[in-house]
């Protein structure tokens, strides 16, 4: 499930990290190891002008000598501290198998592995286990029947790595958090779905490459529905696909997606049924366990009208073979083979270009870890994450946020009124470092070793009932958005906090006996970027509270837009395959966090110093590392299919443009002596100043 980035910011970090975990070779892990200053020397094409090409200069020797391995579709320099938390969730999973537990958390973590890695036992059972909701669909007789069947099928996924699109296979999205213009009130969100690809635009667009992924999608719809048993699946998946094109064409577009302004609508139970007819609305929420909500967040609200009006329209078969393939679609991966293999086909091989699938132990492994964040999380921590180490991370939280703050308070363009907001907001940002405070209890969730389609489904329900347990209460700032054993990081405007889970606090972007400048330049920056999330394009509509409303002044503003402009007019010119340029203007969140996180953190490390100079260390100055350890986090090669999708649907641009934002930094300039007619030279009136 996607949903927009005001909810879940998440950094571009899981667009590598969880994709790009393999075994490292011996070559891999000692370069991994840096040098005494952290930097990976091995990386790096000295024989480059750090004016001419940054990226390269980092990571020249890296790109010639790193070939993506073939069950991956990019690899990058986050795939390191993901093969750690591999390892360590690998030999966690072996201690806790080894103990055999009949109870408990162990238990359950056990049980779900277990049932997901017997793929000999899923062939056996075949399409046994999903009779029963296929019989269900089967059985569907009017629109009230369809309309709780698509209630039901209604799930609150919250994953951030999903969190920079705008679609789920289920009809609709549902979120749960403070409304965006309800300060403390919990409000369920409404949101566009339905379709099984990317984005609306894979149905509209009359491109030839689009054209060409159609057709293999309505090809693979086939699959699967001959192989549930369909008659004339042919047919039924042509049905399909002339289903979701006319939802696709009610959803609303990126951009639209982007607008808070227009996703702030708040309407009462008489409202949505009143503006959204077509659907039993009723027989829906009910089925949903959403019948004594009060109101909703229209977040899509030209969409669910449109939604609401083809279940009105379309013919009732067409409904229950998209209800049966999106059924079986969303299970594939705990269906018999030629289900399993067709999905890999489509989404990893046709739309990704990943030639390889994952073996079926790691794919067992961070499912069970998907499944069950908190109890696997508990147990990653207790293990690998000493309280040492969410000390020192703290504090350098602490001092970013007290760089930042500086930056705006010494800002001579801001009125007084607006600079005092951004500082209460800065100041108040709640950060949790490590894992959550609380740790939710499984104790009323069943999972059996020997039944994965139902544990997959009984994961998915036990999580939809802990959000929506939530309608109605006033907000938890300190709720975690992403688990422990997450590489990643993400930014909650409506909380106005941050999360830093456990596994993204390690090598390569943090290490407690590394030099500061590679800690700043690493895990620093990635601080600095969440929360400068809080005052890009997005979060800057937000105020302390985390209430969608215009804090500045007219004049302000205009300044801060003139700069993002300036901003996306910089990525635009960022040429990522020939002929196809990054969007900057959908990017334009990314880099503006991007720009004032690096500044925040390069002015934290600077204070850090005390008035002292570094040391030089490897014949390179305490600047040049931060520089460098910077663009090293940022060294990325990716399939070609992999990043004209990236393009076309992700809020971030390709890692080697996100490392050039240190163009933008007088410091920069400084440290490497980069002097005019070089290629990446910047004038002082083109750096774009952003907070």
């Amino acid at each position: 499930m996607k949903y927009p980035r005001l909810l879940l910011v998440a950094s571009a970090l899981a667009v590598t990290a969880v994709a790009c975990s393999q075994a490292p070779t011996e070559n891999n892990a000692q370069a991994a190891k840096g040098s005494d200053a952290g930097i990976v020397l091995a990386a790096m094409d000295k024989s480059v002008t750090p004016g001419d090409d940054f990226y390269n200069y980092a990571n020249g020797a890296w790109m010639k000598n790193t070939e993506i391995p073939a069950d991956r579709s990019s690899i990058g320099g986050f795939y390191i501290a993901d093969q750690l938390r591999e390892r360590q969730t690998r030999e966690m999973l072996d201690q806790i198998l080894a103990a055999n537990p009949p109870q408990g958390n162990d238990a359950l973590i056990a049980n779900y592995y277990r049932a997901y890695l017997d793929t000999e036992a899923i062939d056996r059972a075949g399409m046994a286990p999903a009779q029963a909701d296929l019989a269900a669909i089967a059985g569907i007789q009017d629109k009230r029947a369809l309309s709780a069947a698509i209630g039901r099928t209604l799930r609150a996924d919250t994953d951030p790595l999903n969190a920079t699109n705008f679609q789920t296979e289920n009809l609709f999205g549902i979120f749960v958090t403070q409304g965006l213009s309800t300060p403390g009130e919990t409000l369920p969100y409404l949101m566009q779905g339905g379709i099984g690809l990317p984005e609306r635009e894979y149905y509209l667009s009359g491109d030839a490459s689009m054209a060409a992924i159609r057709d293999q999608y309505r090809a693979y719809i086939a699959t699967v529905l001959q192989n549930a048993g369909i008659p004339d699946a042919q047919a039924a998946a042509g049905r399909v696909m002339e289903l979701e094109t006319k939802i696709a064409r009610a959803h609303a577009t990126r951009a639209d997606s982007e607008d808070f302004a227009k996703g702030a609508t708040v309407w009462t139970r008489a409202e949505l049924e009143q503006r959204a007819p077509g659907i039993d609305w009723a027989a829906l929420l009910d089925a949903a366990g959403l019948a004594g909500a009060p109101k909703f967040q229209a977040y899509h609200a030209t969409a669910i009208p449109g939604l609401s009006a083809l279940v009105g329209s379309e013919p009732l078969q067409a409904w229950k073979d998209w209800l049966t393939f999106h059924t079986l679609n969303q299970q594939a991966n705990v269906l018999p083979a030629p289900i399993r293999d067709a999905a890999f086909a489509f989404y990893g091989t046709a739309l990704a270009g990943t030639p390889q699938q994952r073996p079926r132990d790691q794919l067992a492994l961070n499912a069970t870890s998907a499944a069950l964040q908190d109890a696997v999380g508990r147990a990653y921590v207790e293990r690998y994450f000493p309280a040492a180490a969410k000390t020192q991370v703290q504090a350098m939280v602490e001092n970013i946020k007290t760089a930042f703050a500086s930056r705006v308070e010494a800002l001579d363009w801001m009125a007084p009124s607006t600079k005092e907001e951004a500082l209460r907001k800065v100041r108040g940002i709640v950060v949790g470092v490590g894992y959550p405070d609380t740790w939710r209890d499984y104790a009323s969730l069943q999972i059996a070793a020997d039944n994965p389609y139902a544990n997959q489904h009984a994961a998915g329900l036990y999580e939809y009932r802990h959000q929506i347990a939530k309608i109605g209460r006033p907000m938890d700032r300190n709720e975690w958005w992403m688990p422990p054993q997450l590489v990643n990081a993400v930014n909650l405007p409506v909380q106005n906090a941050l999360n830093f889970p456990a596994a993204i606090l390690q090598r390569p972007f943090f290490d407690p006996n590394a030099d500061a400048a590679y800690n700043y330049g690493a895990i620093g920056a990635v601080i600095g970027h969440e929360i400068s999330h809080s005052f890009d394009n997005n979060g800057a509509l937000f105020d302390s509270t985390g209430r969608l409303r215009n804090w500045w002044t007219p004049a302000d503003f205009e300044r801060f837009q003139q700069a993002g402009r300036a901003l996306a007019a910089q990525y635009d010119a960022y040429e990522a395959l020939p002929g196809l340029n990054v969007n900057g203007t959908l990017t334009l969140g990314e880099n503006i966090s991007d720009v004032a996180g690096l500044a925040a953190a390069y002015d934290a490390y600077r204070a850090s110093l005390n008035g002292q100079e570094a040391p030089v260390i490897d014949g390179l100055t305490g600047d040049q590392r931060f520089f460098l350890a910077f663009a090293q986090a940022w060294a990325t090669k990716t399939r070609d299919e992999s990043l004209r999708q990236r393009i076309a649907t992700g809020s971030h641009a390709p890692g080697q443009f996100r490392a050039l934002t240190l163009r933008n930094l007088d410091g920069w300039y400084q440290a490497f002596n980069v002097q005019q007619g070089q290629r990446l030279y910047l004038t002082p009136e083109q750096r774009v100043r952003i907070w």
